[in-house]
């Protein structure tokens, strides 16, 4: 328990730091001014701490999910719309378009940012994995695996059926299997589908049958469900040099993205049920789950977490980093600048969907949890 509540806070400390740094250096660098940089939330008006440096009030709150920048003309989630003896051109409302488009966008490229460099810094120290041949040859199974619900550990289809490390695949369903790409589109094409199963093992063959598990994943661009046995073939790690790790970095970065939006996508049209969405308590068991596992199990979870909080953040949503965009972008089509009792009521509308959401997905973790 310990342990997870030192890797979540731990964690999202991390996340959020590396998200209002964009913010913060990105209002700098277009000459707004920043009033305060904080991370967590102070309770009651007290913070853990606070200092002054350069017109900027730096702290730390108690409540560590979240943080925030307040930037001068900003009318943000502290509806506070002053800006005393602060010039206009030092104030974001006064800033055009582009200049907020970047500002409000500077804190989700960070986090995409942070994630390309973990994966990149990993796969530089401990190489990428490529497969060492094409033979359908099972280099290791899984004995258990999560059903549906994330939750219930269940006997992997492999464990059921008695396949071992070093047992070949030769045949599926009366297909032969030669390639493990063979193998890979065939058992992938029957999710929970009871399916006749032939492997080599010290020159016997060996047959026997067993309901596919099932696994979501991006193919071709699409969410589906899939069907998995539980078995990991043959890998080795090959060294990389800096400018391979770092587009290894990107691409995995981008992948793990895409996963995301279809995942949210299936999300919105009912595809995943909101059931399915975990809060603070199990991503703090996951964390907990990673620490123990090294320190890189741990920070390759920060970056999943990192293009995680990136694209939540840009949502078009009033509170979050996309609504202030959208907001600018309409502001820019009209020429004009929204009322500061409009802006509110959009933050507060925000505020209040945010807040409801939080509440159930709390609810949602605590169920899990009873």
């Amino acid at each position: 328990m310990v342990i997870s509540i030192l890797a979540f806070i731990f964690s999202i400390v991390l996340l959020v730091f590396i998200h209002e740094l964009g913010h913060y250096l990105a209002a700098r660098s277009v000459g707004v001014n920043v009033e305060k940089f904080y991370i967590g939330f102070n309770l009651f008006g007290y913070a853990l701490f606070k200092k002054e440096i350069n017109g900027t009030e730096y702290g730390l709150g108690w409540f560590p999910l979240g943080g925030y920048v307040k930037l001068s003309g900003m009318i943000d989630e502290s509806l506070d719309d002053s800006s005393l003896n602060i010039p206009k051109e030092n104030q974001l409302r006064y800033q055009n378009v582009w200049a907020k488009i970047w500002i409000m966008s500077a804190g989700v490229l960070m986090n995409f940012l942070l994630a390309i460099l973990i994966f990149a810094i990993i796969s530089f120290k401990h190489g990428i994995p490529e497969p060492i041949s094409d033979e359908p040859i099972i280099a290791d199974i899984n004995k258990n695996y999560y059903g549906s619900d994330g939750q219930t550990l269940k006997e992997s289809a492999a464990y059921q059926l008695g396949l071992q490390a070093g047992d070949q695949i030769i045949e599926i369903e009366g297909s032969n299997i030669n390639t493990w790409d063979e193998l890979s589109f065939s058992i992938r094409n029957k999710p929970n589908q009871i399916i006749n199963i032939k492997w080599l093992r010290m020159n016997q063959i060996n047959q026997g049958s067993v309901r596919t598990d099932t696994s979501v994943a991006v193919i071709d661009y699409k969410l589906k469900t899939i069907g998995i046995l539980g078995i990991t073939r043959e890998m080795n790690n090959r060294e990389i040099g800096i400018f391979e790790s770092l587009y290894y970095g990107f691409k995995m970065m981008n992948e793990y993205l895409i996963q995301m939006i279809y995942s949210l996508y299936a999300l919105i049209t009912g595809g995943v049920s909101l059931k399915d969405l975990s809060g603070p308590v199990g991503i703090a068991q996951i964390a907990g789950d990673s620490a123990k596992a090294g320190f890189v199990s741990l920070f390759y979870l920060i970056a999943i977490l990192s293009i995680n909080l990136g694209l939540v953040n840009i949502l078009p949503i009033p509170g979050l980093d996309g609504g202030h965009i959208f907001i600018s972008i309409i502001e820019g089509l009209l020429n004009r600048e929204l009322s500061t009792n409009v802006k509110m009521v959009i933050q507060q509308t925000g505020i209040l969907i945010l807040l409801s959401l939080f509440i159930f997905i709390m609810i949602n973790d605590i169920a899990k949890l009873l």
